[in-house]
C-alpha cells in the first residue's frame, strides 16, 4: 500500500496508523459551535496527502461551524486503539471543489459519489483537513 502521507506534513507514527486510515470506514469530526460548546458527528471520510477529506451537505452544521471556527478534531472509531488528530479545515466550494483522487479514493472506499446531493437544491462540499497535530496515534494514553 502506497503511504497516503505527503512529505514535509506531520505524519501518523507508523504503518498501523496510516493502514487504519485507508480502511476503516467512519471517524468523529469535532468542530465548535457559535455559542463555543463541542458539536461532535460521525462522519465518512478519506485520508489522502496529509489531509482528511470529508464529504458535508454545504448547508449542515458542521459545515457552518466550519465557516465560523476552523480549528478542528477527528478521531477513529476505535476508544481501545485511539488515532485523534487536530487541523484547520478549509471547506471547498464552488465549480470544481472535488479533487479527482479524492472522488476516486470515496468510490472506493465506500460505493458512494461524495459530489452527488441527497436531494433537491443540496450543495455538496468537502472539508479538506490537513493534520496540525497528532494528538493520540494508536495508542491509549
Amino acid at each position: 500500500m502506497s503511504d497516503p502521507v505527503a512529505s514535509g506534513e506531520p505524519a501518523p507514527p507508523d504503518a498501523a496508523v496510516r493502514d487504519r486510515l485507508a480502511t476503516e470506514r467512519n471517524a468523529w469530526l469535532c468542530t465548535v459551535r457559535p455559542d463555543g460548546s463541542a458539536h461532535v458527528t460521525p462522519v465518512w471520510f478519506v485520508f489522502l496527502r496529509g489531509c482528511w477529506w470529508i464529504g458535508a451537505d454545504g448547508g449542515s452544521v458542521k459545515v457552518r461551524n466550519v465557516e465560523e471556527f476552523a480549528r478542528v478534531s477527528v478521531a477513529l472509531e476505535d476508544g481501545r486503539f485511539p488515532v485523534v488528530a487536530e487541523g484547520t479545515a478549509v471547506v471547498r466550494r464552488g465549480p470544481s471543489p472535488f479533487p479527482a483522487d479524492v472522488t476516486e479514493a470515496f468510490a472506493a472506499k465506500y460505493g458512494w459519489d461524495v459530489t452527488a446531493p441527497h436531494g433537491p437544491g443540496e450543495t455538496r462540499v468537502l472539508l479538506e483537513v490537513p493534520v496540525t497535530r497528532w494528538l493520540l496515534a494508536g495508542t491509549a494514553q
